[in-house]
């Protein structure tokens, strides 16, 4: 009850109107979760998918395709102009688990309002994720255990999380900003921009997740991971088993497999990834920029399964640097809503804006950022991971990582009181 009614007052203090939204979700999927545990009817399960993709693509979607409807035929067809309420791509597709979830009686309905309310509503993972399946935390639902270890270790991934947002994907963005506003740009400032890209959505997202999976131990909640390191990876095929992992399984789950996986003839496998891909990127904004990032990543994929990923698994090195020239060109496709924009930024990152490729302004301020740089590309990879899991445990160690975490938490704090109003970036999807 007390988690569920801060939820709600969390979720109210940024969206006083949309609260209703999120309430009428939660209810309607506790009452399609009750039916369909007694009556496992397809046409059910169809209507609570097309009620919740329904809550989606009315508040997402539908000024853009209003606007190329149009575009498109002529119309003047008038944009409702709604605010998205926040988190709904993350809370749609936990309800749309759980009653795909039921009727395939993978999980039991829940009974209790308040409990699926909960994990509706909860408010570390409500507004940016990871995506939490029901059939993950039901059990700690009813019977959660809490204890000093785990809260302190979710305090200290907490505490992870917010350093990795605010110290480097922050700085990472104002070193984007000073780039971009150069009086005299460079194909160098290009370079770095388009790889800072890459660097503040990680750390951005990741960080968010960290923080989410830190609360849910404080309250006894063991979320699963959503990034395993991905910018180690040597294949595109590899990196998407390791970024944003709860809406990859989404994906594989609910509508990659239901199509036919890999298990049907060559073509319709293109076609199955093509569909997946085309829909992951559209999940991200409703805009042709994420449709051409996720069909980017379907082209690269379909290539590794033909016979890319054999050759790159021989040369590990080569697809390393495969894998990141490919992820940090999607990012920079990704952060461009106006394709006209994004095609002037490749013209210019790629040499042919007629600019130098370099200039004293752009080495001047990319040494100024070049310490935040080698810090993200160090913490990127499990470099410090396994430094700690070597060194022995010893009172030493353990004071250190106090004083540690102590030092991240107190310079975040400064960086928070000094900097203006900004938000995870995940927050507009």
């Amino acid at each position: 009850v007390v988690l569920l009614l801060f939820s709600l007052l969390f979720y109210f203090y940024g969206e006083p109107k949309y609260v209703f939204v999120l309430l009428f979700s939660c209810l309607i999927n506790y009452l399609f979760g009750l039916i369909l545990e007694k009556k496992k009817k397809k046409s059910l399960l169809v209507l609570a998918i097309t009620i919740n993709l329904g809550l989606l693509v009315f508040f997402k979607y539908i000024n853009f395709f209003t606007d190329n409807l149009n575009n498109l035929f002529g119309l003047n067809i008038p944009l409702l102009n709604l605010v998205m309420p926040i988190g709904i791509s993350f809370f749609t597709f936990q309800t749309l688990s759980y009653v795909v979830d039921v009727y395939k009686k993978e999980v039991e309905a829940d009974h209790h309002f308040l409990s699926f309310a909960t994990y509706v509503c909860l408010f570390p993972q409500l507004v940016a994720g990871p995506i939490v399946r029901y059939k993950d935390v039901h059990k700690e639902l009813k019977d959660r255990r809490l204890s000093f270890p785990l809260f302190a270790e979710g305090v200290k991934r907490f505490i992870v999380g917010l350093g990795k947002k605010v110290i480097i994907a922050n700085t990472i963005g104002q070193m984007i900003e000073v780039l971009l506003g150069l009086n005299n740009i460079s194909i160098l400032a290009y370079i770095v921009v388009a790889l800072g890209y890459t660097i503040q959505i990680y750390f951005d997202f990741s960080g968010y997740s960290d923080m989410a999976i830190g609360l849910g131990k404080m309250f006894g909640f063991n979320f699963l991971e959503n990034f395993n390191y991905p910018l180690i990876s040597s294949s595109i095929t590899e990196f998407w088993r390791r970024w944003h992992i709860s809406l990859s399984s989404f994906f594989r789950d609910y509508v990659y497999i239901p199509l036919g996986g890999n298990r049907v003839s060559k073509i319709k496998y293109y076609r199955n990834l093509l569909i997946v891909w085309l829909l992951t990127g559209f999940w991200h904004g409703a805009s042709f920029n994420f449709i051409i990032w996720g069909l980017y990543f379907a082209f690269f994929l379909i290539l590794e399964k033909i016979f890319l990923k054999k050759i790159l698994d021989k040369h590990k090195i080569i697809g390393h640097f495969y894998t990141i020239i490919l992820v940090i060109i999607s990012f920079v496709i990704f952060n461009f809503e106006d394709l006209g924009k994004l095609g002037l930024f490749f013209k210019n990152l790629f040499g042919f804006g007629n600019i130098p490729f370099s200039n004293f302004e752009t080495i001047y301020y990319v040494k100024s950022y070049l310490v935040i740089l080698i810090i993200s590309i160090i913490f990127s990879t499990p470099i410090i991971k396994c430094l700690k899991s070597k060194i022995k445990n010893s009172k030493v160690i353990d004071i250190i990582e106090v004083i540690g975490y102590l030092a991240i938490l107190i310079i975040c704090t400064a960086f928070l009181i000094d900097a203006s109003f900004n938000p995870f970036l995940y927050f507009r999807f």
